[in-house]
């Protein structure tokens, strides 16, 4: 790139970067909120919301999963200024994502504790899940509706309004959290299903405040035509491109919820310590997702565009960018070690454990920030899904997850010796990343004009 591209390059960077990561890590202190808040309850109750969420966590990976193959076409289309086409790519993912949310949500209102039973087998536990999730489960449509609508925002040049609407989701999710877990005020104290309405609540400003985006003039608006019946071709495209994505978030994401089961199954110190490392983790790398979303909006229309050498520039670019971040990520990780107990009222044998986690923590971001932005960013945005399907499959579920499980049940490991093997995923998949970043196979133009790829 010479330096007009550059100069171009860290422009749309930080006009993406900067909303993104202000809203992930707004997105994070929800964790934190709800950590603190559900601590001074008491530690059974920060354990069971925590392993709750984690259905919450399942349903996002089928809703990350969909959103990203909408931002595939959103980004690239975008690049081209059809917005016909961005129009039925969000027909297509709305359907879906509203189908998937159903089943989850009529699970949690109808069979929490079966729910519960998955993920704990403390009766506690079970019990003050099964509360939060009962309560709770109107979030998953709210989420799936407004979610689709985002990613839409974020691909045509609406990142900073998509970031505001999520941070103002967030303040209402913190205000009504103290307001009804300790019953401030006119509020009733409802504990663990506070914090689940104060989650419902947020979710319905979101999905409101989305809505209202949609009637202004200009933006890009949900034709009930297309949600009812999809045009064919790019449904197919569609699929193609986001089946692997399925299989990708699938394959990560229930190895990492397998990781929550088997620290569940450890103890409420386990579990609590864990949940508490986990928020570390989301509010350290919230520039390094910034860094991923960014990189799929601007490599993927480019590639619409036709302009696969500086696609390739940029991606070059946005790979040193995640190392980088990744690395400022893990210091701050290490720093804050010190302070984290402060904030959480936990057994002594629960911070003992949280101390080495973070250590831990401070080489996954690390690694985490490299394979968010290449994996989940670059290579989808060029066309190549299926790399990060077979990584993700192979790396969890050939290895990880059963170390994880032959070390907790039949070995009987320590706590934090499960830990460790189970927190490798991220850095054992890195050579197989770089690899596949160099075959440049993710450079496709994926438009179609007059029912024509680009590319034919």
């Amino acid at each position: 790139m010479n330096r007009a591209e550059k100069k171009e390059f860290y422009k749309k960077l930080i006009r993406l970067v900067v909303p993104m990561a202000f809203q992930q890590l707004m997105l994070a202190l929800v964790g934190v909120s709800d950590a603190v808040m559900m601590g001074f309850l008491n530690q059974d109750a920060l354990s069971a919301v925590s392993l709750a969420t984690q259905v919450m966590f399942v349903f996002t990976l089928f809703e990350f999963a969909l959103t990203s193959g909408v931002s595939i076409f959103a980004a690239q289309y975008w690049g081209i200024q059809d917005k016909d086409s961005i129009e039925k790519i969000l027909g297509i993912g709305l359907k879906y994502t509203v189908l998937v949310s159903l089943p989850f949500m009529l699970g949690a209102i109808f069979t929490p504790g079966l729910m519960m039973r998955a993920f704990a087998s403390d009766p506690v536990l079970i019990e003050y899940g099964a509360v939060y999730l009962r309560y709770v489960g109107l979030s998953y449509l709210l989420l799936a509706i407004s979610q689709v609508y985002l990613t839409i925002m974020k691909n045509c040049e609406k990142a900073g309004m998509c970031a505001v609407i999520s941070a103002v989701s967030v303040v209402v999710n913190i205000v009504f959290n103290a307001l009804l877990i300790f019953g401030i005020g006119p509020f009733p104290e409802l504990g663990v299903a506070g914090a689940a309405i104060a989650t419902v609540l947020s979710k319905l400003v979101e999905a409101v405040w989305a809505m209202i985006v949609m009637f202004m003039p200009g933006s890009v608006k949900i034709r009930l035509k297309y949600v009812l019946r999809s045009d064919k071709v790019l449904v197919k495209d569609f699929w193609k491109y986001t089946l692997p994505l399925f299989g990708n978030q699938l394959g990560w994401g229930l190895g990492f919820t397998m990781y929550s089961v088997i620290m569940g199954h450890l103890g409420s110190d386990a579990a609590a310590a864990n949940s508490i490392a986990n928020i570390v983790k989301n509010l350290s790398i919230c520039v390094c997702t910034g860094v991923a979303i960014a990189s799929s909006v601007m490599v993927g229309a480019l590639l619409g565009q036709g302009k696969r050498d500086l696609a390739k520039a940029y991606g070059k670019l946005l790979l040193k960018i995640a190392i980088i971040t990744g690395i400022i990520a893990g210091v701050i990780v290490l720093c804050v070690i010190p302070f984290v107990p402060m904030f959480s009222s936990l057994t002594d044998t629960a911070q003992g454990y949280l101390k080495v986690m973070l250590l831990v923590c401070s080489y996954y971001v690390a690694g985490k920030s490299i394979n968010m932005t290449v994996v989940a960013g670059i290579f989808p945005a060029g066309g190549d899904s299926k790399f990060g399907c077979i990584c993700d499959i192979v790396t969890m579920w050939a290895v990880t997850v059963p170390i994880g499980l032959v070390a907790a049940f039949i070995l009987k490991l320590p706590v934090l010796w499960v830990y460790i093997l189970i927190n490798t995923d991220e850095i054992i998949k890195l050579p197989a990343v770089f690899w596949n970043f160099g075959k440049y196979k993710w450079l496709k133009n994926l438009t179609r004009t007059d029912g024509k790829l680009a590319e034919e």
